[in-house]
């Protein structure tokens, strides 16, 4: 693809109450962190262009709240995603089960639901001491379910744009996929006329 050609992809971040998303988003875009902590409320979007694979891509990328009260208004912000990163907290276990449950959110409002929507998890939270979940465990869990895993630190800045582009790279291989499909099926040529042979 032309890099003066660019491509919006609407990517979302979402998990349990206070495991950083906001904060992973801002280390991500802004390249900063905020030690003082606020509760999104609904969703924020932030926007990143990036180059990747010689397409410049907009990234659009909404950060829900993960309050119980805005499940059912964050799952509508889902529609027309390209990709999600699944965040959870390595010091709080019911953060990791939690995924589970929001993934099936995700699977179940994305349309059209297939195996190949891409998605990330990040275990944010690797600077701090008391751990809960153990990579062994997130790991298994991410492949079980054949989605890459990284071990985060938006405080430290870990690993933090390495999984956003592999989310922005799996989003956009998707959507140059479908393009072609569908490219392709509406460009299918009947066949031709059989031949017209007549004297004059």
């Amino acid at each position: 693809m032309n890099p003066r050609k660019k491509v919006d992809l609407k990517l979302i971040i979402i998990g349990a109450l206070g495991v950083g998303k906001t904060s992973l988003l801002h280390q991500y875009v802004h390249k900063t962190f905020y030690e003082d902590y606020q509760t999104t409320l609904g969703a924020s979007i932030l926007s990143k262009i990036i180059i990747l694979d010689d397409t410049t891509l907009k990234l659009q990328i909404w950060d829900t709240g993960g309050q119980e009260r805005f499940r059912s208004m964050v799952s509508t912000f889902y529609k027309g995603s390209d990709g999600c990163i699944l965040a959870f907290d390595v010091t709080d276990l019911e953060s990791f089960e939690a995924l589970d449950t929001w993934r099936g959110d995700v699977l179940a409002k994305t349309i059209p639901m297939e195996p190949s929507y891409p998605m990330v998890v990040l275990g944010n939270k690797i600077d701090l001491a008391d751990r809960q979940v153990p990579q062994e465990v997130a790991q298994g869990w991410c492949k079980e379910k054949d989605i890459p895993y990284f071990e985060v630190s938006a405080k430290n800045d870990i690993n933090v744009v390495q999984a956003f582009e592999m989310l922005a790279s799996r989003a956009l291989s998707r959507y140059q996929s479908i393009l072609e499909n569908y490219l392709t099926d509406s460009i299918k040529l009947s066949p031709e006329d059989q031949s017209r042979s007549r004297c004059c």
